[in-house]
């Protein structure tokens, strides 16, 4: 019977996951990855798109509060208050352009054609992510620098989860006053705003806006409201 040398026996060393550098199981072997870090993966893809549309969405509220260029000198409204991490993560160099660069990595091992960019971020996330879990299990398996793009789409995801996290002592800005109608006109108080939280309530007469739906009608409200006083100098 043949019987393995000694000095092969004691130079082996046992697979471990490019990822997470656990020994793979037995039923793992012929794996770059593991079965857990595909799982994680997997699920930090699947939060992804939620994680991207809140950003984009707070991104697209805070570029839109700069005033119109055709808009009077007088009806300015203070801006919301960015959130740098929010912007950049929205940003070209963001994360579309981070997943992009994984899709092409994986389109060439496979020796598929690149897909061209697919619109605008809001577009493109969402395709990439579902090309990204789709191929997956393929890259886990059999792309050995796979390991890499694991820690990547994890950090994408702490750094999502992170942006949108609430500061503990969040500051507030003034974001313009309160375009609330009354008999005698509009209220007028002073709101403030956080990045920390979407809703803003007024001091005075008590109105909430909640969301970045109501966000937007406090924005076009506050901008005709003082648009009407640029122009008359009268309060609406």
């Amino acid at each position: 019977m043949h019987n393995t040398p000694v000095a092969v026996i004691a130079d082996y060393t046992w697979p471990t996951c490019v990822a997470c550098s656990r020994e793979l199981w037995q039923t793992e072997l012929g794996r770059w990855a593991c079965h857990l870090c595909e799982e994680r993966t997997a699920k930090h893809l699947r939060a992804l798109p939620v994680l991207f549309a809140r950003i984009n969405s707070t991104s697209a509220l805070v570029r839109g509060a700069r005033r119109s260029p055709g808009m009077p000198t007088g009806s300015k409204v203070p801006p919301i208050p960015a959130n740098v991490e929010v912007l950049s993560l929205a940003a070209v160099g963001g994360v579309a352009t981070r997943l992009q660069g994984i899709e092409d990595a994986w389109r060439k091992e496979l020796g598929w054609t690149v897909a061209p960019w697919r619109g605008n971020a809001g577009q493109a996330v969402p395709k990439l992510i579902q090309f990204l879990t789709n191929n997956l299990p393929w890259a886990c398996e059999r792309y050995e620098p796979v390991g890499q793009d694991v820690e990547e789409i994890r950090r994408l995801h702490s750094d999502c989860t992170t942006a949108l996290s609430p500061d503990p002592k969040p500051s507030r800005v003034r974001i313009g006053l309160c375009p609330k109608a009354f008999d005698s006109g509009p209220c007028g108080a002073q709101l403030t705003a956080t990045v920390a939280s979407p809703k803003v309530r007024c001091p005075q007469c008590r109105t909430e806006w909640p969301d970045m739906g109501a966000w937007r009608e406090l924005r076009r409200a506050q901008e005709a409201a003082a648009e009407q006083v640029a122009k008359t100098g009268i309060a609406a």
